[in-house]
């Protein structure tokens, strides 16, 4: 009798070093327009001005934008690429090899700065086109774990190991 042998062909799922989607403080500006409106909405209300409602409406549905935005992109790096996806369908938007990582650098403005966010832009060593994490938390560890995985790919993949 012959057994029956399955060989599984599905590629291993490479290892999540660091996944994120956008910081909240990410949409401040949404959330302070909220706020505004929110207040407008008191005020129409405590003085008995008609329309107070559809501030107040407009104040939720802006707190649910900003919800809806947040997820949009999904961040991850793993032990070989950085990869930016559709937080909803989970479709691959941008992605870049580690070995090709040059330049990784974090902008940030005053306010991003207050909440600890930032932007990490990372340049490809081959291609003009780059790589954009906006709303980070706490860039530089992203930035220092992103520069030392490619550092340690990049010596990986120049010097293979010997008994190859």
């Amino acid at each position: 009798m012959t057994s029956l042998h399955l060989v599984d062909k599905t590629p291993p799922v490479p290892r999540v070093v660091w996944e994120a989607f956008p910081a909240w403080a990410q949409f401040s500006w949404l959330f302070l327009l909220s706020a505004l409106s929110a207040l407008r909405a008191a005020l129409f209300f405590h003085f008995g001005v008609e329309g107070w409602e559809t501030w107040l409406w407009g104040a939720g549905m802006l707190i649910v934008w900003a919800a809806l935005l947040r997820r949009w992109a999904r961040y991850s790096l793993t032990a070989d690429r950085i990869t930016v996806r559709n937080g909803y369908t989970g479709r691959e938007i941008q992605s870049l090899p580690l070995d090709d990582v040059g330049e990784v650098s974090v902008r940030h403005g005053l306010v991003a700065g207050f909440f600890g966010i930032g932007t990490l832009v990372v340049h490809p060593r081959i291609t003009d086109r780059v790589l954009t994490l906006r709303g980070v938390f706490d860039p530089g560890e992203v930035k220092r774990n992103i520069e030392a995985l490619a550092h340690r790919r990049n010596r990986v993949t120049t010097h293979p190991p010997a008994n190859l």
